[in-house]
């Protein structure tokens, strides 16, 4: 993109403005694009706004600088080497905007986009969209929310003030795409054409999007990047209100459930709830890493929504990673090292303690574990870790395969697996750990200089994965431009539809993408045995 014409001040280019809804912001250029950062969406939701719903930012007078990132919202949790760093900051209800073109003409589609983090942590710093707005010819946008106890807190004192509660995190979610709604045509974007695509929890919370009511018509495709589950339940409010009581009363606010317990919690330090949100090695037990189903922002689990066809009706894209668990397993070994307390790789006992723990009833079925340690045994050309790895992958992938199967007569889906066990680790060299194709791998293909958070390692993709990125990048934009992946006129990759034989799996892998059939897919993984053992 030729960028326009630009003042000159002592020498530097100054960016572009842009006038939004709220007020002007001045922007900068990245390569071919020009990004916005920082951009404030809604309130800072701090005092008497914290656990409210967002409110529209009142607007401002002048120019306002975009050209940083904003304060990565309040984190204790960092996953290892993904997140970080560790802060108490409730100002933070911003998202950034990238875009090839500022012409209002242009009607691009745009890409909102959704970290994951378990809904805990993470951040969009490092998520530079410039590579894939310029690449792709969209508008990507990604955004700031509200996490761990400031995100998702179900309390009956905060829950009977007559507003939307629990899921505030979600709620910021559909206020930063009424923002999009509102100004992305000053970016060169389409409204009416918008994307909503999220990463590990941000995937799960693309998927409550598609069933939340407050979301209708806010979006007009979905792309789930490990992934749109179909057995991910979700916490009910009452459970719910149970952990946020005992939260109150270990923050010092009692077990009450009136107004003055409200005010107690509006009135906490915001480090003394980052505090009792857990350490950097894990989440409290006060933390609910998913929404919450309250009856109105999520009215039911999403499987029962999406089997009764209650749900937004839009064109989904879903797609894992072939080693999805050795993320998990890498951020165990990851803490065994940094915090001293060395020991030994995933060893024998510990994969079976985790299988007879996990594949356990109500979602399994009774007998389920003894059955996977013996389809997974450990054995002379298999490590605990494989096994582990490569037993709950598989359930995990096959999980993906079933919700394809129940919505597919609904909507149109297509399907993929990341499945390059080169990827680039931003995680230090662990002798011990096979990283594989590793969940979260994949972002570093759509976002090249990601790396995690601040302590991660940056290592660059080969000229190989350069390509496979570019693949990856094209199928993601021809999805949000038509709701199909394909380049136009090429339909390798189809839209799943329960024949055995369809071309319905994208294998994203070197030396690039290729179509495989389910009955290939499901032998490889599994799935006769993974869909028997499942109780829904």
């Amino acid at each position: 993109m030729a960028p326009p014409a630009m003042a000159e001040a002592g020498g530097l280019r100054a960016g572009p403005v842009v006038a939004t809804s709220e007020g002007r912001i001045r922007g900068s250029y990245s390569d071919r694009a020009v990004k916005f950062l920082g951009v404030p969406y809604a309130e800072p939701p701090v005092g008497p706004l914290r656990w409210q719903p967002p409110r529209n930012h009142k607007p401002w007078t002048g120019v306002r600088d975009a050209t940083r990132f904003g304060s990565i919202c309040a984190l204790t949790t960092t996953l290892g080497v993904f997140s970080g760093p560790r802060n108490d900051n409730e100002d933070c209800l911003h998202l950034n905007v990238f875009t090839p073109s500022l012409k209002s003409s242009a009607h691009l589609p745009v890409i909102v986009y959704i970290h994951g983090g378990g809904n805990y942590d993470g951040e969009t710093k490092g998520l530079d969209g410039g590579h894939l707005a310029s690449n792709g010819n969209i508008v990507v946008v990604t955004v700031e929310y509200r996490l761990n106890l400031f995100g998702f807190l179900a309390h009956p004192a905060l829950d009977s003030e007559g507003h939307p509660f629990a899921n505030y995190g979600i709620l910021d979610q559909q206020a930063a795409l009424k923002w999009v709604r509102r100004n992305i045509d000053k970016f060169g974007g389409n409204r009416n054409n918008v994307t909503v695509a999220g990463q590990s929890s941000g995937a799960v919370d693309t998927m409550i999007n598609i069933v939340s009511p407050g979301a209708v018509g806010l979006f007009h495709r979905a792309i789930c990047q490990s992934a749109c589950l179909a057995t991910y339940p979700l916490a009910k409010k009452e459970a719910a209100e149970v952990i946020g009581v005992s939260f109150a009363e270990a923050a010092g606010c009692g077990s009450g459930t009136g107004p003055a317990v409200a005010q107690c919690l509006r009135s906490l330090p915001a480090s003394k709830i980052e505090e009792l949100a857990g350490t950097a090695i894990a989440p409290s037990k006060y933390v609910i890493g998913t929404g919450i189903v309250d009856g109105e922002i999520i009215p039911d689990q999403p499987l029962t929504l999406f089997r009764g066809n209650r749900f937004n009706h839009v064109p989904m894209m879903n797609g894992f990673t072939t080693d999805e668990v050795n993320f998990t397993l890498a951020i165990r070994e990851y803490w065994s090292n940094a915090d001293n307390a060395l020991r030994s790789p995933v060893g024998v006992a510990d994969y079976q303690d985790y299988v007879s723990s996990y594949f356990t009833p109500p979602s399994y079925a009774v007998g389920t574990a003894p059955k996977v340690l013996a389809l997974y045994p450990v054995d002379g050309s298999t490590s605990p870790q494989l096994a582990w790895n490569r037993a709950t992958s598989d359930a995990r992938a096959c999980d993906v395969r079933s919700l394809a199967r129940i919505l597919a007569p609904k909507i149109p889906v297509y399907v993929y697996e990341f499945a390059d066990k080169a990827a680039p680790s931003y995680f230090p060299d662990m002798p011990s750990m096979v990283m594989g194709a590793y969940h979260t791998a994949d972002i570093q293909y759509l976002f090249p200089s990601w790396h995690g958070g601040p302590e991660g390692i940056r290592r660059p993709l080969s000229s190989q994965q350069t390509l496979l990125s570019a693949q990856i990048i094209a199928s993601w934009s021809n999805f949000a431009r038509t709701g199909n992946p394909n380049v136009p006129g090429k339909h390798v990759w189809a839209s799943y539809s329960n024949e055995p034989d369809a071309p319905a799996w994208m294998v994203q892998d070197l030396p690039g993408q290729m179509a495989v059939t389910d009955d290939i897919f499901s032998l490889r993984h599994r799935c006769p045995f993974w869909d028997a053992a499942l109780t829904n």
